[in-house]
């Protein structure tokens, strides 16, 4: 599977490792994580510095009902498709509370 066109952002931020404030590059890797009947789905990013990791959250304490089946399937398969999309998205991004640079 071919990856986007659009370049992944890298996001800003202290890392908890190393304590400086430094960029995460994205793995173009999801973790999905199940807790009782709630789900978290994170896009995990990387300190360029350490390899500390940081998760992106996507989804966060929600009914698997909630995540389509196609895309819940596109998570746990690590698609990288997916998560390049994810990555390259500064808006979504910035939603999060998270300062990207492109």
């Amino acid at each position: 599977m071919g990856y986007s066109n659009k370049k992944a952002c890298r996001v800003i931020r202290r890392c908890g490792r190393c304590g400086k404030k430094t960029a995460f590059a994205s793995t173009r890797r999801f973790r999905v994580n199940a807790s009782g009947n709630r789900l978290d789905v994170w896009l995990i990013y990387r300190c360029e510095r350490c390899r500390h990791t940081l998760k992106v959250p996507i989804y966060e304490r929600v009914s698997p009902r909630k995540i389509p089946p196609e895309l819940y399937e596109k998570f746990l398969a690590n698609d990288e498709e997916l998560a390049a999309r994810y990555g390259a998205d500064a808006p979504w991004l910035k939603s999060r509370n998270f300062f990207v640079e492109t």
